[in-house]
């Protein structure tokens, strides 16, 4: 295919999964999955990261976007959504109604626009079966919003769940929410084989060499950043989870009405099913 561009400006916009935690190279410095990906453009690239920890999408659009526009950029990864959900008073139209400003700005300047969908985390955490749906639902949520996106433009979109291997533990990083290097690795892969397809003349080792954490790393890690944000997000989400985890009590006991309390608040967020914003809404929780 006829390259696109040699040189691209690479900007990258989001919360931690678009920093790159879980890849930290040296202490304070991280490279993620955008790290691995700037580094493979043949003639290079101008990267810049904007992204920011804890970030949600009202962030990105009002703070970020700004900064990554008058960079004109070439490409633009806007990965966003995961703290969104985290929150109590999730609300996934919120969070559609930004995504899609900020990749409409982005495409109006010609930017090639990367979106990566969430992973499935009960396939690594081990949470009482009423968190699990929960999770299950909020993250569904997140995804259906990223393909109702996707769906209305032409952007490189990141189906992470049907990467082979995907939730191996290998991949992940010892909170099981963010890739380690080798996930974050997996994640680059996949999108230059798309922006090659796209034209652009960019390519990736086949293989990464990762140094695995010993147990006493992982075990100090926990103690200095696990717990605390354990408890921080805890006390966003605990509000909404004991009032859905009610609601799947609530269906146990009336079996009959089941089905009607699942649409509700739990729909089935199906890639098959038509894009419907009013369903996407009903996992939003007050």
């Amino acid at each position: 295919m006829e390259i696109v561009r040699a040189h691209p400006t690479f900007v990258v916009l989001g919360d931690s999964a678009a920093f790159g935690t879980g890849d930290e190279i040296k202490s304070g410095s991280f490279r993620g999955w955008a790290g691995f990906l700037s580094e493979a453009f043949q003639d290079g690239c101008d990267y810049y990261n904007y992204s920011r920890p804890g970030a949600k999408s009202s962030e990105v659009l009002a703070v970020q976007l700004p900064r990554a526009l008058r960079q004109n950029p070439d490409i633009c990864a806007v990965i966003v959504g995961g703290n969104d959900m985290l929150r109590n008073g999730f609300d996934p139209i919120l969070l559609y109604k930004n995504l899609r400003n900020c990749c409409e700005q982005l495409l109006a300047m010609g930017s090639e626009v990367i979106m990566v969908e969430l992973h499935d985390p009960n396939q690594l955490l081990k949470l009482p079966r009423l968190m699990q749906r929960v999770l299950s639902r909020r993250v569904n949520a997140v995804n259906v919003v990223y393909r109702k996106v996707a769906a209305e433009f032409d952007i490189v979109t990141v189906k992470t769940r049907k990467i082979d291997g995907v939730h191996n533990l290998s991949n992940w990083h010892i909170d099981r929410m963010h890739p380690g290097p080798a996930g974050h690795f997996m994640l680059a892969r996949n999108i230059a084989e798309q922006l090659r397809r796209r034209g652009w003349a960019i390519s990736l080792p086949a293989k990464l060499s990762v140094t695995h954490r010993s147990k006493a790393e992982k075990i100090k890690w926990m103690l200095r950043n696990g717990t605390p944000w354990f408890f921080k997000r805890s006390f966003d989400l605990f509000p909404a989870a004991i009032f859905l985890m009610s609601i799947e009590i609530f269906k146990t006991v009336f079996r009959r009405h089941a089905d009607e309390i699942g649409t509700m608040y739990y729909p089935e967020f199906s890639p098959q099913s038509h894009w419907d914003l009013q369903e996407v809404n009903e996992a939003r929780v007050s």
